[in-house]
């Protein structure tokens, strides 16, 4: 079998779990897409392999940029402080492995709320201040992931270009 064909399906299964890894943010997801995108491109080369890459990552960069500005300023909207986005990291990790999984997205809401709740005093302030930076995250992680897709399509466009035209 061809190394080209093989990384190319590593690349793929890379690139899919890069994807995945936006929604669910376990792995480092946007960042592994460029790395594949980055990889294919070295294997492949030639002007293909490189356009691919290029334009994969402005995607890329874009999606991680139009996450973190969505997320950011929704959050300053609402004076939502880090230390509560940092109380829901926290117990989202505790919470991936006691609950695996969807341990991660109930710790994240739980630890926000709490924070939340100890900055409020307030039940009522607390849930709707977090329950607004977790419909700003929700939202950041769209913008992200199809930003991610445009990526992935242009890999995948890439491929069929490439391999057609060998």
């Amino acid at each position: 079998m061809d190394a080209q064909i093989v990384w190319t399906v590593i690349c793929g299964l890379a690139i899919v779990v890069g994807a995945v890894g936006v929604i669910i943010p376990v792995l480092p997801g946007s960042l592994l897409i460029a790395g594949s995108l980055l990889a294919w491109a070295l294997v492949v080369g030639g002007p293909v392999g490189w356009v691919v890459f290029g334009v994969g990552a402005v995607f890329v960069a874009a999606g991680m940029l139009s996450s973190a500005v969505l997320t950011g300023r929704a959050m300053k909207a609402r004076k939502i402080p880090g230390r509560s986005v940092v109380a829901g990291l926290v117990l989202g990790i505790v919470g991936f492995f006691v609950i695996p999984v969807v341990g991660l997205l109930i710790g994240f809401a739980v630890g926000l709320f709490l924070s939340e709740l100890q900055r409020h005093k307030a039940f009522r302030p607390a849930l709707e201040s977090s329950g607004a930076a977790l419909k700003a995250t929700g939202l950041g992680m769209v913008a992200e992931f199809g930003f991610a897709s445009l990526a992935a399509g242009t890999w995948a466009a890439g491929v069929v270009v490439y391999f057609v035209g060998r």
